[in-house]
């Protein structure tokens, strides 16, 4: 009840109404102990330790004193049985006529053993423990027992034993005087023996009850200390967190010690410190990151409408004109426009404009770089912001003459290249800083990117015409060409047999005019198929059958057509090349070959290879060199293969066919 009515008074220190500020140093009891928390506890575990230990060092030295007591007890009472034995076998003798050699025998090993004994009794044994108690009335009578025995009862036995039986007798009656005060003292000597153990064995009860109240007494005290040391400071800080939660944050706590509890008690109060002024500032905090939030959210509404719509197909005016109404809604200016710039003529011209006079963009519609704020600002090809009101001459500038007291210019880019400038126009002064500045050069080079995307745009379309105008006359060369050469041939031997009367020649000559036209008429309808092909998205094999049906119900020749293999599906591009190529090849069989079968295998593994062979009358391939670029077909065939970077060969041998292979290695296979 004491200990915890003492907790109880501990654990009430008051903390609710502890003052704000510095954490007043309470004293505790503890003090003088070492600072930390562990040294603390391994003193006082020390302290427990060695108050044990020499409680329990004084138990083991009575209990080892009772045991050498009690063999001490049992070694003189000892003496009284061989005394008596001694008497025995002495009195034996005097009664025997003649004597035994046993009996003597008997007697001085009775005497032998009395003086080992006594020699036991004061030598000690630590082993057993033998030994007499350290007290002065035990050895006065242990010494006179002995002196006794040493001086009057030995001799007198051994007298009797040396003598011959009728001297006997004298010797005899004083050993009889003497045996009963000698036995008389053996047995003072054993009740000396055994108060002294009695008191010892008090002394060792008492400390063993000792021990029992120094276990209770060190039991109360640890737990004590548990509480004080331990318990204590942390019901303190968690009474502390829990008003804290409660937000009442002006609470302190005492620092009663200066070990680890100590610290962080200090630090609990610095933290409420913290918390405290934290949470009054908070609502200005909170205010200020919500309006920095408010302005990275419309800062990023922005970029991502601008960038959503500078990336949707359309005229150059409608993507600056759209760029430049979201601007100047979210900058808030008066007016703005947008420039871009003629590289070769050194010329900024105005595309779009908003909130500015007609005058103005008259007169400014297009730009020299040099001229006024803005071609100064493309010549240096650096950001400007220009306050018109504090410059000397601005009322030269029909900027300031309409009303404008700001004029900002920012570029546009696109991949480091300058393709322009944007204005921004405000009626009052107007300052950007660092952010708005990276706000509006990331705008800038959105636009330049969305500009020059239009302009690839249109030169990609420009590409594409030229090279589809390149097939088509690839395409006409080896088939209308030709053929208009033979017909133009021909018109000039019909006008000259015409001219000479030749009427035979004529005949000759206008069926050969009929099937050169027949010939072109063909060729143009080929040409006009193929360009009308299409391709079955992802299925090559079905578009390739699809053109080899055709070219055998047109020449009548035997195609055979095998597909093997199971490799990922070309990209739509590589295979119309590949259609392509099949599509030349199967023509100029048909026209130079004289064919009448045809073999075309396909391997679709990793790699991609297709090979095309006929049994036609072939051709002599250094006459094929020799020809260079006058053999078009060929040429358009390893065009094509090279758009797809693929591997373009032709092998023939004269009446023994042709074969065209072509080889697509897995490094150039795209993905579908």
């Amino acid at each position: 009840m004491a200990v915890s009515s003492l907790v109880q008074h501990r654990l009430s220190v008051p903390v609710k109404g502890m003052a704000k500020g510095k954490a007043r140093l309470v004293m505790n009891p503890f003090s003088l102990l070492p600072q930390r928390l562990s040294n603390k506890i391994v003193a006082v575990l020390i302290g427990f330790l060695l108050l044990a230990l020499s409680a329990i060092g004084t138990t083991l030295m009575l209990s080892w004193q009772l045991e050498g007591s009690a063999a001490a007890i049992n070694e003189a009472g000892g003496v009284r049985m061989q005394s008596y034995r001694l008497t025995s076998v002495l009195a034996r003798l005097l009664n025997e006529q003649i004597e035994p050699d046993e009996l003597r025998h008997n007697a001085e090993q009775q005497i032998r053993a009395i003086d080992a004994t006594f020699a036991r009794l004061q030598r000690g044994d630590p082993q057993r423990p033998l030994y007499l108690p350290p007290t002065n009335n035990i050895h006065t009578v242990f010494a006179q027992v002995v002196e006794r025995w040493d001086v009057e009862l030995e001799p007198l036995a051994y007298a009797i034993l040396q003598k011959a039986q009728p001297d006997r007798r004298p010797d005899w009656d004083r050993y009889l005087t003497q045996i009963d005060g000698f036995v008389a003292d053996v047995n003072n000597l054993v009740q000396l023996i055994e108060r002294d153990s009695e008191t010892r064995m008090f002394w060792l009860r008492s400390w063993q009850l000792v021990l029992v109240a120094m276990a209770l007494i060190g039991t109360v005290t640890m737990i004590y200390l548990m509480f004080l040391l331990i318990i204590q400071p942390v019901t303190r800080l968690q009474e502390g967190m829990q008003q804290m939660n409660g937000n009442k944050l002006g609470v302190r706590l005492p620092v009663e010690s200066k070990d680890e509890f100590g610290q962080l008690t200090l630090g609990f109060n610095q933290m409420a410190d913290r918390l405290e002024t934290s949470y009054n500032n908070l609502e200005n905090r909170v205010r200020q990151k919500t309006a920095e939030l408010e302005d990275q959210n419309r800062e990023l509404a922005l970029l991502y409408d601008s960038a959503a719509f500078l990336q949707r197909p359309q005229p150059m005016e409608m993507l600056c004109d759209g760029f430049l109404q979201r601007i100047t809604q979210y900058f808030q200016a008066d007016g703005g426009s947008v420039r871009v710039l003629e590289a070769a003529r050194d010329n900024l011209h105005m595309v779009v404009h908003q909130g500015i006079s007609k005058e103005l963009v008259e007169s400014e519609h297009c730009l020299k770089v040099g001229d006024c704020l803005c071609g100064e600002a493309a010549e240096k090809k650096i950001s400007m912001v220009h306050n018109l009101q504090q410059m000397d001459q601005a009322h030269a500038l029909q900027c300031h003459r309409e009303g404008f007291a700001t004029v900002s210019i920012f570029h546009i880019y696109a991949h480091e290249q300058h393709i322009g400038f944007f204005n921004l126009h405000f009626r009052q002064p107007r300052v950007f800083d660092k952010h708005e500045h990276a706000l509006l050069e990331a705008l800038g080079n959105l636009l330049g990117v969305a500009i020059e995307n239009i302009r690839l745009a249109m030169r990609e379309r420009e590409m594409a015409i030229s090279e589809e105008r390149n097939l088509v006359a690839q395409g006409l060369h080896d088939s209308i060409a030709q053929g208009l050469t033979f017909l133009n041939l021909q018109v000039q031997m019909l006008d000259d047999s015409l001219q000479k009367g030749r009427l035979k020649e004529v005949a000759e000559i206008v069926p050969a005019l009929r099937a050169g036209v027949n010939e072109s008429y063909e060729d143009i309808r080929e040409l006009l198929l193929n360009f009308r092909s299409r391709l079955i998205k992802g299925d090559l094999i079905n578009s390739l059958q699809t053109t080899i049906d055709k070219f055998r119900r047109q020449s009548g020749i035997t195609v055979n057509f095998v597909a093997s293999g199971d490799g990922a599906p070309l990209p739509y591009e590589q295979q119309l090349q590949i259609m392509f190529i099949v599509q030349e090849a199967l023509s100029n069989i048909r026209k130079h070959a004289s064919a009448s079968k045809v073999e075309i295998r396909l391997q679709d593994n990793q790699d991609f290879s297709l090979s095309i062979h006929d049994n036609g009358g072939g051709f002599d391939a250094d006459t094929l060199l020799s020809k260079g670029e006058s053999h078009v077909g060929i040429n358009i065939m390893r065009e094509r293969a090279q758009r797809i970077h693929a591997s373009f060969e032709v092998h023939s041998t004269p009446l023994q066919g042709t074969t065209v292979r072509l080889q697509l290695a897995r490094a150039q296979r795209r993905a579908a």
